[in-house]
């Protein structure tokens, strides 16, 4: 146990790394180097509305399949096969509701 300005036994050692330590000594994402891509800017949309597909068409699918069968044997062989068929078809989606919105609706309004 470390003792700090004579801090009673019953606090935990997390409660002491907290507030005694450096920030970042103990934090573990901060020890993970950071991963980047450079691409053009014109591609952000496309790659946006590709993450947000992916990740939505994941969601949507675990949580539909999980009302409509439950979790049975099999789930995550019937979760990917939903979720791939789900991401053909949330991908174009998105890609264009993210252009009508940014192009005629945030358009006409003026942000300060």
């Amino acid at each position: 146990m470390i003792v700090v300005n004579d801090v009673s036994s019953h606090y935990s050692l997390s409660f002491i790394e907290r507030h005694y330590y450096p920030v970042g000594k103990f934090n573990i994402m901060a020890n993970f180097p950071t991963f980047r891509i450079r691409t053009r800017r014109k591609y952000y949309r496309l790659i946006f509305t590709g993450i947000m597909a992916l990740m939505m068409s994941l969601i949507i699918s675990s949580a539909l399949l999980l009302v409509k069968v439950g979790f049975v044997d099999g789930f995550f062989m019937e979760l990917m096969h939903s979720w791939g068929l789900a991401f053909v078809f949330a991908w174009p989606s998105a890609y264009i509701c993210a252009y009508l919105v940014q192009e005629h609706v945030l358009s006409r309004i003026e942000f300060y």
